[in-house]
């Protein structure tokens, strides 16, 4: 993104998101390589493959709901149940829906699951906004 571009808002939450993203930031998420440095966080162990994504703190509505849910008790991760069932088109309550489903359900096969989606709907580019 522009160095002019709003601090701690979500891109979905911008009236005109395109006015703020730079050629090569419109590749790197259309293909999803922006998440990529993300792997140092799981590296570190801050982070995990698949798990509730991170937020930005001014999406309080999410954060309140999954803490109220118990999506908070596990890692944030680069991909998550609500990012393939809908990603960014889905509203709060839904995401943090899945987000507490995963937390009460974490299983390798339930990860698997994940990974697998995440890799389809990014080739078929499913679910970005911008």
């Amino acid at each position: 993104m522009y160095e002019t571009a709003p601090h701690q808002i979500s891109t979905s939450q911008l009236s005109n998101p395109s006015q703020h993203v730079t050629t090569i930031g419109k590749f790197l998420r259309k293909t999803s390589l922006d998440e990529l440095p993300q792997l140092i966080n799981v590296i570190k162990g801050d982070m995990s493959i698949v798990g509730p994504r991170p937020l930005i703190l001014s999406e309080k509505n999410v954060l309140n709901l999954r803490t109220r849910n118990g999506a908070s008790k596990v890692l944030p991760g680069i991909t998550g149940l609500a990012q393939v069932n809908g990603r960014d088109e889905l509203p709060d309550d839904e995401k943090a829906q899945f987000d507490s489903y995963y937390a009460a359900n974490v299983s390798l096969s339930l990860d698997f699951k994940i990974i697998m989606k995440t890799f389809i709907d990014v080739l078929d580019e499913r679910g970005i906004k911008e």
